[in-house]
This record gives structure tokens, sequence and C-alpha cells, in this order.
């Protein structure tokens, strides 16, 4: 036994580095990969499901409040029937256009402002509003003279904090879906149906329980996922976004106090449906969050089939019936210079787990609230941004993955050449019916074919010898003699052209 002995290093003060720390490194590093390595992959949904974009949103919410409030609730008709508020002022059409100016010009600046507000007010909703109080005071400024500081104190009137909260979340994620995430899985869904199509046809051994069986084509398995991924894409596309605007305790309490004579929820009906949400009316504190919910689990649910495609083209390339098209000068892997790995589909299966862990949580979680209120949904109503992010984050490599394939047609027509055994099923079909029909010696055919078959390797002249020696009838046997593994493929290619529109 060999020992050895290595003299501790010589070191003085001096030669000791103090480490960087890479908390104070500006501009600020991302601590999660969606902000950091993936940002141009998700960078869309900082526009709706983030921090700021919760902020827009509550000014938004914020201001329209105050405009329903001053100038009546909006009619499908246009016309407003004057103030919600006895005394409010009318206000102008360009009173209004200044108010809107507010949210729409809300940036980096204004975001740093409303920072600094919240610090002193450790508040973020109450930072809201003393940020538009601000604005209203410098209106004179802007507008010259104007009624806008008289509606001064109406900016927050009667709400709580959630009044404002749920509203900005419900406008959130309705712009998050359909602006962001419904389009990006709608363009993988019709890339991948359109790949459905352009292989219709193309004859591939399908493998149950990952053993030869019944053959397929490669474009009817690729249509029977995109009509599943788009099945979940029509429940998405209908999801109901839910609103409410009904104080502490959903009871009108203070707005009914303060202004006795208006029919407060007819108000806040006509104010919700104007945001371009749907009405609750009975709520506690909160608005109860389950149409997150509802939206949350399709969004899952449309991951796990895509973890499903993922799976199964990973596979269908371990098998060479996809090939990879490399790309010019990537690196397959650092010591085998022959490797193109499938690393498009290996990110999106984690992506869309990560992506379904939170859905699911905030599906369980938002949906409970103990009493008439706690805050649990507050800091998970945080993570929206992170769940749609992971998977529009998959959606992407999916695209990219799929995109980068060619069908290996060749190799597919020899796997089915060499599991001629497969067609036991159709002989012992065409003789149960022949059996049905009256004709002689067609017992047992199942344990016949079963017998012929099982655990062993069937060639084309057995399988041929075997059929000639029924005594089927003779345009059966000749169906039967024409049938091979590549050509038993049933309607396949119809069924992609007939339910794939």
């Amino acid at each position: 036994m060999w020992a050895v002995t290595s003299p501790a290093p010589q070191t003085s003060p001096s030669d000791v580095q103090t480490r960087v720390n890479l908390a104070d490194v500006t501009p600020p590093i991302a601590l999660g990969p969606l902000d950091g390595r993936y940002r141009g992959a998700v960078a869309p949904l900082v526009d709706h499901l983030s921090e700021a974009a919760l902020n827009r949103a509550r000014i938004h919410v914020e201001v329209e409040w105050l405009v329903t409030l001053c100038n009546g609730p909006s009619t499908n008709e246009g016309t407003a029937p004057g103030a919600v508020v006895p005394g409010a002022p009318t206000l102008t059409d360009a009173e209004i256009a200044y108010l809107r100016r507010i949210p729409a010009t809300f940036g980096a600046d204004e975001i740093a402002e409303l920072a600094a507000i919240e610090r002193e007010t450790v508040h973020d909703v109450k930072a809201v509003e003393y940020f538009i109080k601000r604005r209203i005071a410098a209106a004179p400024e802007a507008l010259g003279e104007t009624s806008l500081p008289a509606a001064s104190e109406l900016v927050h009137f009667a709400c709580t904090s959630e009044d404002i909260n749920n509203l900005s979340y419900a406008l959130m994620v309705q712009g998050g879906v359909r602006d962001v995430w419904l389009p990006a899985a709608t363009a993988l869904t019709d890339q991948l149906a359109d790949m459905a199509r352009e292989h219709a046809a193309v004859p591939m051994l399908s493998r149950t329980h990952g053993q030869p069986a019944t053959p397929t084509t490669m474009g009817k398995e690729l249509a029977v996922l995109a009509h599943r991924l788009r099945r979940q894409l029509r429940r998405v596309e209908g999801a109901e976004y839910l609103g409410k605007l009904n104080g502490a305790t959903g009871t009108y309490g203070a707005h009914v106090v303060a202004v006795p004579g208006a029919d407060w929820p007819a108000v806040s009906k006509a104010f919700v449906e104007h945001l371009g949400l749907v009405w609750n009316p009975l709520t506690t504190q909160i608005e109860s969050h389950d149409w997150q919910a509802e939206v949350y689990a399709d969004v899952a649910r449309f991951n796990r089939i895509l973890h499903n495609l993922a799976t199964d083209v990973w596979t269908y390339i371990s098998l060479g019936f996809f090939t990879q098209i490399p790309v010019a000068g990537a690196t397959g892997s650092s010591t085998m210079p022959h490797k193109v790995n499938p690393i498009r589909f290996e990110n999106a299966e984690a992506n869309l787990e990560i992506s379904c862990s939170l859905l699911d949580t905030l599906s369980a979680t938002l949906v409970t609230s103990r009493l008439q209120r706690d805050l649990t949904d507050s800091t998970t109503q945080r993570n929206i941004g992170p769940a749609f992010g992971h998977s529009l984050l998959a959606i992407d490599n999916v695209r990219r993955g799929l995109k980068a394939l060619n069908v290996n047609a060749a190799l597919m027509a020899d796997d089915l050449d060499h599991n001629w055994e497969v067609l036991g099923e159709p002989v012992q079909s065409a003789m149960r019916a022949a059996s049905v029909a009256g004709v002689e010696g067609m017992e047992n055919p199942y344990e016949r074919l079963k017998e012929l078959t099982r655990g062993q390797r069937v060639d084309a002249a057995r399988m041929r010898e075997f059929v000639a020696g029924l005594g089927l009838p003779d345009d059966v046997a000749a169906r039967l003699a024409d049938l091979t593994p590549a050509s038993y493929t049933g309607v396949a290619a119809r069924l992609v052209e007939d339910y794939l529109a």
C-alpha cells in the first residue's frame, strides 16, 4: 500500500481573493432559468403575468372604476346614465383619456416610482392608489382647467384590495392565455397536424406494451395526439374569466352606507362586464378562484398530452423511425462526437412536469380560503407566470424538435418486413368470418394462429403457406395472399384526412 503525502500549499493573506457575491452584480442576475437562460422563449408572458403587469392591471382597474363612479357604468349602447356617487364630477373625454394613459404609459420609471411608494406603505394596492392620486394631482398642469382633483377621493372608493386584485389577475391570465399561450399551443398543434397529414400513409409497426402489434401509419399516430391536444385547446378557448367588486366581505356594506341610492350589484355587474370578464355575484372577500382552477387544470391536461407526444417521439427516435437533422456547429456529447441527442423533447418533458406541478398546486390551493379570507392566494398567484412559462418553454422546444425530424420510411418498412407474425390477427379474423358463413375446416382459428405465431418469427413464405392450406374461399385466400405487414394498416390514412380537418 503506497501512501502519498502532498505538502500543504503555502499561501499568504494577500493570496486569498474575496469571492464575488453574484447577488451584488448589476444588472441583477436572474435566480430562475425562465428569466435567465430561457428568457427569449418566455419573454412575451412578461407583458401579462409579471409583477409589473400585475401593477399595471391594478392601475387599469382603479382608473376604470373611477370613471364608472363619475360617469356611470358603461352600457352596450355606449351611453352613461350619470354619476354613481352623487356630486362626483362628470369627466370629459380628455380627462378620461388622461386617466387611461396612466396604465398605458406604465414603464420603467413608473415601476420604480411605484416600488418607492410601496416601500413606504408596505402595501402594494395602497401604493397603487397613491400612485394614481399623484397623477391626478398633476392633471391641472397637463390638462389646464380640470375637475379631476375633485374626483381624487373616489380612487379605490369602497374597495377592498381583493376587489382590485381579483379583476387584475383575471385580466392578466386572460391576456396571457389568449395572446401568448394559446397562439403558441395552437401553432404547435397545427404543426403536428401538418406532419400527420404529410405522413398519413407511411406504414409503421405499432408497439403495444412495447411489443410488435397491428401495423399503423406514422401520420395516424401523430393525428391521435394532435386530435387530443386540439380538444384541450377548445376547452381553454372556452374558459370563463370571473371577477367581482363587492367590498370587504362581498356584501356591498360600505357601498350601501356611503351611497344608499345606488343599485350596487347592477353597478358591479356592469363594471366587471365592461372589463371583458364574467361577473361573479356571490363571493366572500375574495373571488373564489374556481375559474382559475378550471383553466389551470385544462392547461395541465394539455401539458400531459404534450408530454406523451414528447416521450413517444423520443422513443421513435431511439427506434430510428425518426432521424434528427444535425444543427451546424452543435455538439451532441462532450465525448461522443457521433451523438445527435433528442434534447428538445427531453427539455420539454422536464418543463412540462414542472409546469404541471405548479398548475396542480395553483388549482388545489386557490379554491380554498379560510372563512371569508386568508392570504394564501396572494403569494400563490405570483407563481402563475412561472407555471405558464415552463409550459410555453416546452411548447417552443417541441416545435423546434419536430421541425428537425425526418421520417425514416425505409427503416420502418424493414421493421414491418421482419414481423410477418402480426398478420396472425387478420388471418384468424378472416377464418372466424368464414366459419360464420358456413365454410368447413375453420375450427379454433385463434388457437391455430397462436400456435403458429406466438413468441416466434414467421416470414412471408411461412405465413402464405399457412394461409394457402386453410381452405378459405378463393376471394378471401387471394385477399390474404396479397396482404403484407406494410399494407395491413386498415383505414389509418383515411382517419387522418377525415377527422383531422
